[in-house]
């Protein structure tokens, strides 16, 4: 599923440097990526997604040579084939919390909005706690409630890789948990790749891989 080679990327005057010789992702496995703040671990995820591009190595995702796509086609590979979380969630203020989760259907043309797909979007919802706030805004939703809207669009499309930077670092425990569930659930189901940045430790056994990103050199 992801593929780096001899990757660097920084920024500043030498106040970050992130170099990965080489790392594979297999298709369909999970994976958590642990590390000190600063280590990297959330860049190599816009890497991945083509968010940010490196200055230098080969980033191959789902059979894509990411690195070789313009900015363009990095955003349409995106939204056609990766459901990200990001850590500060990206909601529109403007949208209703079911628009929200349906937003990837409204700005790409290969995906067509239908009631399949929105009673899709109700019931992940509902799953995660948020069945009667359907039609609130993000301004009327506390924090860990705005993350849960995320994860809900972030896997609507049924992506082939979930990318998910730090999913439950605004959660209780209960919402924490079924949060989790959630995407592990996801990505067995569809069979998708599950990639996740996280600080909690008491979750890593749930993962099939964990790497520690301390070696890479990344770091303020």
């Amino acid at each position: 599923m992801i593929q780096v080679f001899n990757l660097v990327f920084g920024y500043g005057e030498g106040e970050f440097l992130l170099r990965i010789p080489a790392l594979e992702v297999e298709q369909g496995s999970t994976t958590a990526l642990i590390g000190p703040s600063g280590s990297g671990k959330t860049t190599l995820l816009n890497l991945v997604a083509g968010i940010s591009a490196p200055h230098a190595g080969r980033i191959v995702c789902a059979g894509r040579e990411v690195t070789d796509l313009s900015d363009r086609e990095r955003r349409d590979f995106r939204i056609a084939n990766i459901g990200l979380v990001f850590q500060e969630f990206e909601l529109l203020g403007y949208l209703s919390v079911l628009d929200n989760i349906l937003l990837p259907y409204r700005i790409n043309r290969s995906l067509t909005l239908d009631a399949e797909v929105r009673r899709r979007a109700a019931d992940l919802a509902d799953r995660v706690g948020l069945a009667g706030k359907l039609q609130r805004f993000p301004d009327q939703l506390s924090h860990g409630e705005r993350q849960r809207v995320a994860v809900c669009r972030a896997t609507l499309a049924k992506p082939l890789l979930l990318l998910a930077d730090e999913p439950t670092g605004n959660l209780d425990p209960q919402n924490s948990a079924r949060v989790v569930q959630m995407l592990f659930d996801i990505a067995r189901q569809e069979g998708a790749t599950l990639l996740t940045v996280t600080h909690d430790h008491s979750m890593l056994d749930r993962f099939e891989r964990v790497i520690d990103f301390e070696k890479f050199g990344g770091g303020q």
